[in-house]
């Protein structure tokens, strides 16, 4: 398995064969995790080896979870990090690894300039100040390091988690439905652990944002062909499930 994830990032590309796998990977999300997980970890390494090399790279995970993408990465050679607020999410694979740390991404507890790398997976739309999230984000990354940010948009198909596609409605009404059909809340709750973070709200950070270079602004999932689509207000919110910002630390 490592061989094969070491490999990755050279033969990474954004196709329409890639983006099939990854939605027929994504159906099982629910089902069977390891399945989904295991398919955007390997898909990450290949995606984030476009920017950096992850041989010898010291990273940061910020939300790793329960451990799938700390397997692709070390499995390329990255010394990896991970940080995340929920001790039943790390753990969610056994017992917690090393170089695994509690805490918020909203105040890393890391100096400045620590890592080489600085990634997030699905995380950014689940804290209520997202953009001090990748403020830190930035902070601790090195000088000529890479920050790699991905986060589900709202307004796409999945942005209301396991209540989609209700939150077209608004995003309580959508969480009331869940919770009368299904007799308990969504793990994804509304206003306490997802919020509507959209395509605007990235573009416009990274813009603003003064620490690092921005290198891409591009949908995560969406084939190459069809990356024009996000250069356009309104539908852009739409057909991308999920934003990939990719900065340069100066």
């Amino acid at each position: 398995m490592s061989q094969q994830l070491s490999q990755e990032p050279l033969a990474w590309a954004p196709t329409l064969r890639r983006s099939v796998r990854l939605f027929r990977a994504f159906r099982l999300e629910q089902t069977q995790p390891d399945v989904f997980y295991g398919a955007l970890a390997a898909d990450s390494v290949g995606h984030v080896g476009q920017y950096a090399d992850l041989a010898g790279c010291r990273m940061l995970d910020v939300g790793g979870g329960p451990g799938y993408f700390r397997q692709a990465f070390e499995g390329a050679g990255a010394s990896y990090f991970a940080l995340d607020a929920d001790v039943g999410e790390l753990s969610g694979l056994g017992s917690i690894s090393s170089r695994t740390v509690l805490g918020s991404g909203l105040e890393l507890p890391f100096a400045d300039e620590t890592f080489d790398v600085c990634y997030s997976s699905n995380v950014l739309e689940h804290v209520s100040d997202p953009w001090r999230m990748a403020d830190e984000m930035v902070r601790v990354t090195k000088p000529g390091g890479i920050t790699f940010i991905s986060y589900t948009v709202w307004y796409g198909p999945w942005g209301g988690h396991e209540t989609a596609p209700w939150h077209y409605l608004g995003g309580h009404r959508a969480r009331r439905r869940y919770a009368r059909r299904h007799g308990h809340e969504p793990k994804n709750r509304f206003g306490e652990s997802l919020f509507p973070v959209t395509v605007a709200a990235g573009t416009r950070w990274a813009r603003n944002q003064t620490g690092a270079e921005v290198l891409d602004v591009v949908p995560r999932y969406n084939p190459a062909a069809a990356r024009w689509l996000s250069a356009l207000p309104v539908v852009r919110e739409v057909v991308t499930w999920n934003l990939v910002i990719v900065l340069r630390r100066r």
